[in-house]
């Protein structure tokens, strides 16, 4: 019970991770044929301590977070896919950092969501490797600036 409580906040929590995103940095999704690849990255201060431990997340003032979802947008309820990724965050020195992802199934939903530490005002750029089967091979590349909540 307690879990599927936490589900459904978590799942609001980032649908309106999404939504800021959508209006400070336009839309943030990649349409490659049938498939839209949405995503996000923001500071895991956002998370509520409940959802970050049920999750398994750090909550610092210093850890990001990345969530990649892929809906397969040929079918009407935009159905979520289990999808391969791997990738690295790096800073304008150039430090890389492989990503590893934890897949979260939501009844039908799945996000992959990644930590990724940071220091204040710093710029990542995420090069992402997303894989489903034969049928979707491409590469998601985006910035997103980090800052530290005082």
């Amino acid at each position: 019970m307690l879990l599927s409580r936490l589900s459904n906040t978590i799942k609001t929590l980032l649908l309106t991770s999404l939504l800021f995103s959508s209006l400070a940095f336009a839309e943030q999704k990649q349409t490659i044929g049938n498939y839209d690849i949405h995503y996000v990255a923001f500071d895991s201060t956002f998370l509520t301590p409940q959802i970050a431990k049920a999750y398994d997340l750090k909550r610092s003032r210093y850890t990001g977070i990345v969530n990649i979802s892929v809906l397969n947008n040929s079918s009407a309820d935009l159905e979520a896919v289990p999808v391969e990724l791997s990738g690295t965050a790096s800073n304008l020195l150039d430090t890389r950092k492989n990503l590893k992802f934890k897949e979260i199934k939501e009844g039908k939903a799945i996000y992959y969501i990644a930590e990724i530490p940071y220091r204040d005002d710093q710029e990542i750029t995420f090069d992402i490797n997303v894989k489903y089967k034969s049928k979707l091979n491409t590469k998601l590349k985006f910035k997103h600036k980090f800052y530290v909540d005082q």
